[in-house]
């Protein structure tokens, strides 16, 4: 980046009334992207930072004027225009990919903290490389009900070609499905009740046909459990493919498996077990063992990025309400953890984040680093 980040961003129009701009558009986004590496959490801090390496800025950008206030800050983020900004990020990290990520992993996570006086807080969709962990793009939308429209505006602004998209059971719909295919890229989405008809006569399927599918059985052990997983695999979707029985009956497009996953959990302390099954539908035609792992893999997404930006970047406590500013900021975070995430030195996020924050040399490599 830095430079190379700061010119694939180069198309975003300032906000502000030109006569007025006492600090150019790239010295802000520099300022708070190093900001959040170095591991400041608010536009206070970042603007506190700036102050101090203001000398470190200066080998980058110009920042004839110093270092813009932390209500300038927040007043040029909230007038971004999101749309925009989301798009060059998805072609940003896109041009950092030296491949086509083989699995996309897509959920939504709620910041907690950035609800408005309605009482609503800001739902972000998200898609992940689970292989790279690198975030791909996101969407924001009212809350986790209206994720099922803001999945296909996400979809649309990522290349998918050749890759595996993954999405729980509120993805689950025809015209998400058949936004996948017709991006290139194959489908794996969970079934229950939002498709109840669907999930029922999968659920009988397996019941009835015992000796119709392939199966691959796994087990885990750590943390005082027992993990047992056990994926039965048929391609014979040749039934699904018919005459719908009913005028709302869905029928998704290029169908080639459908899976039961049986989960069961022995806990020794407690010495309980729980058993769990859930079934899955794909356009994908995938044996008993890659369907396992790319079962397993969509959920790469909860530690690879909720937990990354919960309990590193402290995204649950991020109080910015008004405009764009919550989107915009998430964006920000998320350049910050694929940058930490691409850099092969030793050390959890956490601690490349304090080497940010204390070595100049440091951040320099993570702003330079060509790809992931």
């Amino acid at each position: 980046m830095s430079v190379s980040f700061v010119d694939h961003f180069s198309a975003l129009s300032d906000p502000r009334q030109q006569w007025k701009v006492v600090h150019p558009l790239p010295e802000v986004l520099l300022l708070v992207l190093c900001g959040h590496l170095a591991g400041a959490e608010d536009f206070v801090e970042i603007a506190e930072w700036g102050s101090e390496k203001l000398d470190f800025l200066r080998k980058l950008l110009p920042y004839k004027q110093g270092i813009a206030s932390h209500d300038t800050l927040n007043n040029v983020f909230n007038a971004l225009d999101h749309t925009v900004f989301s798009a060059l990020f998805s072609s940003w990290v896109m041009s950092l990919t030296q491949d086509m990520p083989a699995l996309v992993a897509i959920d939504g996570k709620t910041s907690r903290r950035s609800h408005k006086r309605d009482g609503k807080a800001l739902h972000m969709v998200s898609a992940f490389a689970t292989q790279a962990r690198m975030v791909l793009g996101q969407q924001a939308c009212a809350e986790k009900s209206n994720e099922i429209t803001a999945i296909p505006l996400l979809l649309e602004k990522l290349q998918l070609t050749g890759a595996l998209v993954s999405i729980d059971a509120m993805g689950c719909q025809t015209k998400i499905a058949q936004t996948i295919v017709d991006a290139g890229a194959d489908y794996l989405l969970a079934l229950k009740d939002n498709q109840r008809s669907l999930a029922r006569e999968v659920e009988l399927y397996f019941a009835g046909n015992p000796h119709n599918s392939a199966d691959f059985e796994s087990v885990d052990a750590g943390h005082g459990r027992i993990e047992t997983r056990r994926v039965a695999v048929s391609h014979d979707v040749g039934w699904l493919h018919g005459t719908k029985q009913a005028a709302g009956e869905p029928r998704f497009p290029a169908l080639a498996a459908i899976a039961k996953v049986d989960r069961v959990v022995e806990h020794k302390a407690k010495s309980t077990v729980s058993r769990q099954t859930s079934y899955y539908i794909t356009s994908a035609s995938l044996n008993a063992e890659q369907l396992a792992n790319a079962i397993r893999g969509h959920w790469m997404i909860e530690n690879g990025l909720h937990w990354v930006l919960d309990v590193v970047f402290h995204d649950d406590l991020c109080r910015l309400r008004t405009g764009h500013g919550p989107q915009n900021m998430a964006l920000i975070r998320h350049a910050a953890a694929n940058m930490l995430q691409a850099n092969t030195a030793k050390g959890s996020m956490k601690v490349k984040r304090k080497r940010a924050a204390w070595s100049d040399d440091f951040i320099k490599q993570l702003l330079a680093q060509p790809s992931a």
